[in-house]
Formats: C-alpha cells, sequence, structure tokens
C-alpha cells in the first residue's frame, strides 16, 4: 500500500506538474518520505510560509472575537441552545455564534497544522542525526 501511495503521488507530480511531498508514519512508527521536484524540506518550508501567514491571518480573528477562549464559547453555545430557549434565538444571533464556531475551528486547526510541520521538522533532524551516527558506527 504504501508504495502503491508513492507511485500515486510520483504521479500527480508528474501530471500536474506540481512539488509534491509525502510523508508516511508506518504503524510501527517508521518515517517514510518521498518528494518530487524540490526536496522535501524545501516543499514542507513553502507550506509552512504559506500557512504562516493564514496562521497570522487567524489569530488575529480570534482574538476579535468577543467570545474570548474556546471554553467560553462553548458555554455560550450551550447556553444559546438549551431546549428552553433555542425558540426564543434570533437567527442573526445563531448565524453570529456559527461564525465565532468557525474562526475557532479554523484557529484551532491552523495550530494543529503549525504543530505537525514542527513536529515532522524535528523528525527530519532526528533522522539526520540517527543516519549520521548510524554511518559514522558502521565506518567504525
Amino acid at each position: 500500500r504504501r508504495n502503491g501511495l508513492i507511485e500515486k503521488a510520483r504521479q500527480l507530480s508528474v501530471l500536474c506538474d506540481a512539488s509534491v511531498a509525502l510523508l508516511v508514519v508506518s504503524a510501527s512508527r517508521k518515517l517514510y518520505s518521498f518528494s518530487s521536484g524540490d526536496n522535501l524540506v524545501k516543499i514542507l518550508d513553502r507550506y509552512g510560509k504559506q500557512h504562516g501567514d493564514d496562521l497570522k491571518a487567524l489569530d488575529r480573528q480570534s482574538k476579535a472575537l468577543d467570545s474570548g477562549s474556546h471554553h467560553e464559547l462553548l458555554e455560550l453555545v450551550e447556553s444559546k441552545l438549551e431546549e428552553s430557549n433555542v425558540d426564543n434565538v434570533s437567527v442573526g444571533s445563531l448565524v453570529q455564534l456559527e461564525e465565532h464556531l468557525e474562526n475557532a475551528l479554523s484557529v484551532t486547526r491552523a495550530r494543529k497544522t503549525e504543530l505537525m510541520l514542527k513536529l515532522v521538522e524535528n523528525l527530519k533532524e532526528k533522522e539526520k542525526l540517527l543516519e549520521e551516527e548510524n554511518h559514522v558506527l558502521a565506518s567504525q
């Protein structure tokens, strides 16, 4: 399956004339990677820069939210949608609540992406160090 996935990534890069990076972590926690065109680090850096800008924009949006923290937002949702209160909630209030939820979700997803990119970067550094250590041990 992994080889098939890598082959599809290769085909996608050729068909779309795009830089493709693929990271696969097996059940045994072994890391496999594929990159076309640019090397993997360059592709991930470009991805990080692009989504870093998105993250900054989302951060500004989240700070503008009146509801404050995610916990407070969840409490607000619960209070607005209580069975005894749901018939009295206006459409405008529900739209505003929906926007707050979407913004909170976007911020959460952006943070998750940022953390995953940092994790991938750390794993690559660790892999490089282990390869160097393996090379030193093999040459002894």
